[in-house]
C-alpha cells in the first residue's frame, strides 16, 4: 500500500510512478500537489494507493510533517514508520473509503465531487459493474468477522466419523498380527473421504484473506487450521486458476451462505484478474474538496436535516451556513428551543482561524435571526417554537454559534471524540455594539471546539444510526453547557416578576432606553417572568448597583445561574407574592 497527503506539495521526481494514472497539478518549480482523498489501484506498481486529508499535517518549526514527525515524501511507502503507526494508517485509510462511500450513497449530498470509476465485465446475464477492489477485500473481512459459527459449523462435519474403522475392508484387505490370541491389525482402513467441496471453499476462503493480510496489512483472523494456498500457487488462482475452479464446484452449494461465500471469493478472483491484466483499467474512488466532506460528516453528527422552520443552508444573500439546528436555550433551559449556528473548518492540525470567518459567521446568524422574525412579521409561527425577538422587552434571545475543526487523537484512538475548546490562541469571541446588552440583536457569541477526526470518522462511516444519535444529543449539551459556563462568567442573571399592582408592559415601555439589551422574556409559558443579564466588570459596577435598586422598587428579582440552580430559581419566583 502507497501512501499519500492531500494538497501537500511534492517533488514530482519522488512520486511519478504513484501518481501514474491520476490527474495532480504540477507548477513551474517541479512540485506537484493532490486536491483528492480515497483510494485507487495503481496498475503500474499494482499496488492500493491511499490519499489522506491533510489533517494528518503539522507545523513544526515551518515545516508540514505527518504526525508531526515525518515528511510526506519519506513515507510515501510507509517504510519509516513503526508498526503501530504503519496499523493505524492501514485502518485509516479504511475508514476515509468508507466514510466516502458513505457519503456517495446519501442523495442529498453533492456527489459531483466524487470520481468513480468501475471495471466494466461480462457475464453469463450480460454486462454488469463490479465493486471497486477495497469494496471486495472489506466485504471479504467483514463476512469472515460475522460467519465464525458457520465456518465451526463446517468444520465440525467435516471431521465427524473420520476415525470410524470400516472393519469389513481392513479384514479383508489388511494381515493381521495375532497376539494373546487375539487379532491385532497394524493398519486399520478408516471411513473414505470423498471429495468435499464445503472445505475446498473454506481453504479458497482463507487463502485470500491471508493474501490480502500479507499484501495490503489487513488483519486476517484466520479461524481454522487448514492447509492454505500460499505463494506461486496462488498466483496462479490469480491469474485465472480461482475463477475456473470457483466455476467448477459452482453447483454443489445449496445454503445461502455458501453460496454468499462463493459470490465473495469469486468476485475477488474476478476483480484480482481484471486489475493484474487489464493494465489500461483503473479502478478509484476519490473525493475532490474533502473539506465539504467533512462538513456533511459533521452535519450528519450534529445537525438537522432538513434545516429547522423551513431555511435552506443557501441564504438569502447567496452565504452557505454549514450546520444549523434546534437545542434547549440558553437561558430557559429545557422548556425553550432556540438555533445553534455552526461552521465546519476542514484545516491542517493547529491552523488558525482568520477574521473573515468570524465574520462570516456573524453574517449567517443575522440572517437567521431576520427569518425568525420574518415568520413572526407573516402572521406565522415557526414549527420548532423558536422565537428570537420579545415584543414586550424587544430583547432578543442569545443565539450561540460555534466553530468545529478537526484534531488528531495522539494515541490514534477513535474511541474518544475528545471534543473540547480549540486550544489555539482564541476559543472564544464576542461581537457587540452596546456593552453591557446581552440581549440586544448585535451581540453575538462564538465558540471554537476541535474534535477527535478519528472518533466523527468512523462513527460516520458505521452509518448506525442510534450511535449517531446518541452522539449528538451529547454533543449538544456539551455545547449548550459550555457556552453557559462562558456567560456565567461574563454576566450576572436574575428573573425578575412584577409586583402586585404594577404594570410589567407599561414599565419597559416607559424605561425603554434603560432597559433595552439588558431583558428578554425567555419563557412562552410563563409570560410575566423575565430574565435579566448584568455584565460584570468594574466599569459596569455603578450602573448595574442603580438598576437593580430600582427594579427591587417595582420587581421581585432573584439571581440565578445559568449552569446550576435555574430551574428552582425560576419555581421559586413563580410563588413568590410578597
Amino acid at each position: 500500500m502507497r501512501i499519500l497527503i492531500e494538497e501537500y506539495q511534492y517533488d514530482v521526481s519522488k512520486v511519478r510512478d504513484i501518481l501514474y494514472g491520476i490527474d495532480a497539478l504540477e507548477n513551474m518549480e517541479g512540485r506537484v500537489s493532490i486536491h483528492y482523498v480515497g483510494y485507487y489501484y495503481n496498475t503500474l506498481l499494482k499496488d492500493c494507493v491511499f490519499i489522506l486529508p491533510k489533517v494528518l499535517l503539522k507545523n513544526v518549526d515551518g515545516q508540514e510533517l505527518v504526525f508531526g514527525k515525518y515528511k510526506p515524501e519519506d513515507i510515501a511507502n510507509l517504510d519509516t514508520f513503526d508498526s503501530k503507526e504503519r496499523s493505524f494508517l492501514y485502518k485509516f485509510a479504511v475508514w476515509i473509503y468508507r466514510a466516502i462511500v458513505v457519503y456517495k450513497n446519501d442523495r442529498r449530498n453533492d456527489t459531483r465531487i466524487v470520481c468513480q470509476s468501475y471495471i466494466a465485465q461480462m457475464c453469463h446475464r450480460g454486462r454488469r459493474q463490479s465493486n471497486t477492489y477495497l469494496d471486495i477485500l472489506l466485504s471479504l473481512i467483514q463476512f469472515n468477522q460475522d460467519n465464525q459459527s458457520f465456518f465451526f459449523f463446517i468444520i465440525k462435519n467435516l471431521h465427524s466419523g473420520l476415525n470410524k474403522i470400516n472393519w469389513q475392508r481392513t479384514i479383508a484387505t489388511q494381515t493381521a498380527i495375532i497376539q494373546n490370541e487375539q487379532a491385532v491389525y497394524l493398519n486399520p482402513v478408516n471411513k473414505r473421504r470423498q471429495i468435499n467441496f464445503d472445505e475446498e471453499l473454506l481453504i479458497i476462503f482463507f487463502s485470500i484473506l491471508n493474501y490480502i493480510g500479507d499484501t495490503y496489512g489487513f488483519p486476517k483472523d484466520i479461524c481454522c487450521q487448514i492447509q492454505l494456498i500460499t505463494g506461486k500457487r496462488f498466483d496462479t488462482y490469480l491469474n485465472g486458476f480461482g475463477k475456473t475452479r470457483l466455476r467448477q464446484i459452482k453447483y454443489k452449494y445449496f445454503s445461502d451462505k455458501a453460496l454468499q461465500l462463493w459470490h465473495l471469493c469469486y468476485n475477488f478472483f474476478d476483480e484480482a484478474q481484471q486489475v493484474m491484466v487489464a493494465t489500461e483499467q483503473r479502478d478509484y474512488l476519490l473525493v475532490k474538496n474533502f473539506y465539504v466532506v467533512f462538513e456533511a460528516i459533521i452535519d450528519e453528527l450534529i445537525g438537522d436535516n432538513p434545516l429547522p422552520d423551513g431555511m435552506e443552508k443557501q441564504q438569502e444573500d447567496g452565504k452557505i451556513v454549514d450546520h444549523l439546528f434546534t437545542s434547549q436555550s440558553l437561558i430557559a433551559g429545557e422548556n425553550e428551543q432556540t438555533y445553534y449556528i455552526g461552521d465546519s473548518k476542514y484545516y491542517k492540525i493547529g491552523h488558525e482561524l482568520g477574521s473573515q470567518s468570524i465574520y462570516k459567521q456573524y453574517t449567517y446568524a443575522r440572517n437567521v435571526i431576520q427569518w425568525n422574525i420574518d415568520i413572526f412579521s407573516n402572521g406565522d409561527k415557526p414549527s420548532s417554537g423558536v422565537r428570537l425577538r420579545d415584543d414586550v422587552t424587544e430583547g432578543y434571545n442569545i443565539l450561540p454559534n460555534f466553530f468545529i475543526s478537526a484534531k488528531l487523537n495522539e494515541m490514534f484512538s477513535y474511541d474518544d471524540d475528545n471534543i473540547e475548546k480549540t486550544d489555539r490562541k482564541r476559543n472564544r469571541h464576542k461581537r457587540v455594539q452596546f456593552d453591557n446588552r446581552l440581549f440586544d440583536r448585535d451581540t453575538l457569541l462564538l465558540s471554537h471546539y476541535d474534535v477527535n477526526f478519528l472518533y466523527v470518522l468512523s462513527l460516520y462511516a458505521r452509518d448506525n444510526q442510534s450511535q449517531k444519535t446518541a452522539w449528538k444529543m451529547k454533543v449538544r449539551q456539551r455545547f449548550c453547557k459550555e457556552i453557559q459556563k462562558w456567560l456565567d462568567e461574563d454576566y450576572d442573571f436574575y428573573f425578575i416578576k412584577a409586583k402586585t399592582g404594577v404594570d410589567d408592559k407599561e414599565y419597559f415601555k416607559t424605561h425603554f432606553q434603560q432597559l433595552l439589551g439588558k431583558f428578554y422574556a425567555p419563557f412562552e409559558q410563563y409570560k410575566d417572568i423575565y430574565s435579566l443579564a448584568l455584565e460584570k466588570g468594574e466599569k459596569y459596577q455603578q450602573e448595574n448597583k442603580l438598576l437593580l435598586n430600582q427594579l427591587k422598587d417595582y420587581f421581585f428579582v432573584e439571581k440565578f445561574k445559568l449552569e446550576k440552580d435555574q430551574q428552582d430559581v425560576l419555581v421559586r419566583i413563580r410563588t413568590r407574592t410578597h
